[in-house]
């Protein structure tokens, strides 16, 4: 009974790993469409804007199912070690206590491990 009970729990683990390859497959197929889609994409919203900033057109295109609003976003770089390091030695000129706040935020990240599936494909070499 034991061993009927293995070789069912080794059919399934066999069909979900190659559900898994066959979707995993796909996925790097639309990405890879989807990269394609978004640079030409990318393309047009450049001449777009840049039409619209120089020529001083509204900002605001109506279209059939609603309209294309051209607004500024601001984009902020990540706040990394080595920036909160400069800017705390900019105010605290004592580089022992900058090393030590560095150190402390360091130590007091949150750290979340779990398991994930990396797929390495192998490397064929003519």
């Amino acid at each position: 009974m034991n061993n009927n009970n293995e070789l069912v729990q080794k059919d399934t683990i066999i069909k979900c790993i190659q559900n898994y390859v066959l979707l995993d497959d796909k996925i790097k197929e639309l990405n890879s469409k989807t990269k394609e889609l978004r640079e030409k994409k990318n393309v047009f919203s450049k001449y777009i804007c840049d039409y619209i900033d120089n020529n001083n057109v509204n900002k605001s295109i109506k279209i059939s199912d609603g309209e294309l609003k051209i607004n500024e976003r601001k984009d902020y770089t990540p706040l990394s070690y080595n920036f909160i390091e400069e800017c705390l030695s900019e105010i605290i000129k004592d580089e022992n206590k900058v090393s030590y706040i560095i150190d402390y935020l360091k130590e007091k990240r949150e750290i979340k491990t779990s398991l994930e599936i990396k797929r390495v494909k192998k490397w064929f070499v003519v």
